[in-house]
This record gives C-alpha cells, structure tokens and sequence, in this order.
C-alpha cells in the first residue's frame, strides 16, 4: 500500500513538470521509481506509456487551439522506426540483465539533465528538415527503451525560434502520439502485465487532476528556476538509480 501511495505521488509530480515545461514526465517518473525501486522498472515503462497519452490527451483538449509546427511531422514520422528498435532492444535487456537497464536509465537520465541544462541559445532561423527526421529517430528509440522519447527533442525544439506556447503544445502532440505508438507494439508482442494495468488505472485519475491544475494555472516559480528543480531531481533521482544497481552488478 505504502508503495502505491508513492508511486501516485511521484506519478502527480511527473505530470506537473511536464504540463509546465512539455517535457520531462518519463524522466522524472522512471528516475524516481529506480531510485527508490518502489516497482519493477519495465512494468512501469508501460504505465509511462499510458499517462503519456492520456496527458496528451487531456492537456491538448484544455487548450483546445492546437500550435502544431509543420517540421513535428518529420520527427514523427523517423520516431517510429526509433520506437520498433527501442522496444526490441527492451526486450533483450529484460531477458538478459535487469540491474543494467537500470544502470542505463540512471545514465540516460543524468545525461539527459546535463543536456537540458546546458540547452543551447535559441537559433536565429529555423533548424532543417533533415535535423528534424535525425531528432526523432533518436528520440523515438529513448522511447522504444524506457517511454522517455523526450529530451533530444526537447533540446532540439527549445532552439527553434518558436513561441513558447508553440514548443510546448508540438512536444506534448509529439510524446502522445509516440505513446500510442510504443502501447501499439508492446501490448501484442512483449505483452501489457497485470501490475502495469492495475498501475495504470490508479494513476489515471492522478494524470487527470494535476493536468487540469496546470493547464489552467501559471507556474509557481519561474522558468529558470523551474529547470533548475527538474534538472537536480534528475540528476539525483539518475545518480541514485546508478550507484544501486552497480552495487548489484559488481557485488
């Protein structure tokens, strides 16, 4: 019971940072849940799945007018193929060493928070369409692997010379739509676990309250500050993760 309880909270926090910055939800979320071990991790990529997409689904409906920029359909479209490969490699990591999917994620994490902090200036002129179709082959296999397709196109996005509103609402799009992609392979092939169902529907009601709270409030803090909170909580969340599973790996 204590690790639901849990588990829902780290669910209300992963969503709140994501309806306030468009990204960040399977980050947060996964990094907490390794940290801490409350769930088994690829029982929980699924789960991050499904309140990806509902939280798209939600969020986008709030806002009703929908700024999807025309270079977000490359993306997409290279982030299936990223996605198949993601979530065939997924499937050899379960089968094989779980301490090291961990150990990967922990990595990816924290690469990911060094990334998003040190996100470069904003471009004078839009990126190509060819950078696009390479950002989403990339972000499509972080999803594939872990639901996390975000920070490579985050990083990507947040350069273009784009309203905020814009970026925010095209990145939303984007990961629900890879959600619905990634649930697509997985229920049929590796298969949807009774745990990640039961995770699911709990978490549900939570996705839909904190992204009716954020779409209609302005943030409590400031942007930068805000990227400073998320980027430490990955950071430590991502170190955490790391140093338990090597403890397991070279014990």
């Amino acid at each position: 019971m204590l690790s639901t309880i849990l588990f829902l909270l780290f669910v209300a926090l992963a969503v709140y940072i994501q309806n306030l910055t468009g990204f960040a939800l399977a980050l947060v979320l996964l990094g907490l849940v390794g940290a801490t071990n409350v769930f088994p991790l690829p029982d929980v990529v699924n789960v991050v799945s499904v309140i990806a997409l509902v939280n798209a689904f939600l969020f986008l409906r709030a806002r009703r007018a929908l700024r999807l920029d025309r270079l977000m359909w490359p993306a997409l479209s290279t982030n299936v193929v990223g996605t198949i490969l993601g979530v065939a490699s997924l499937a050899w990591i379960m089968g094989n060493a779980y301490e090291g999917l961990r150990l990967l994620l922990g990595l990816s994490v924290v690469l990911c928070a060094w990334m998003l902090w040190k996100q470069a200036r904003p471009l004078q002129t839009v990126s190509s369409r060819a950078s696009f179709y390479c950002v989403g082959l990339v972000s499509g296999l972080m999803g594939g692997l872990f639901s996390a397709a975000g920070p490579p196109l985050v990083y990507h996005v947040y350069r273009q010379p784009w309203p905020l509103e814009r970026m925010r609402e095209s990145l939303v799009f984007i990961f629900g739509a890879g959600a619905l992609l990634r649930l697509t392979i997985v229920i049929p092939t590796t298969g949807f676990s009774t745990l990640s169902l039961t995770l699911s529907a709990l978490a549900i009601p939570v996705v839909a309250l904190m992204t009716f709270v954020a779409a209609r409030h302005a943030p409590p803090v400031s942007p930068r500050i805000m990227k400073w909170l998320v980027c430490s909580l990955l950071v430590t969340t991502g170190v955490t993760m790391m140093v338990g599973a090597a403890r397991v790996l070279f014990a």
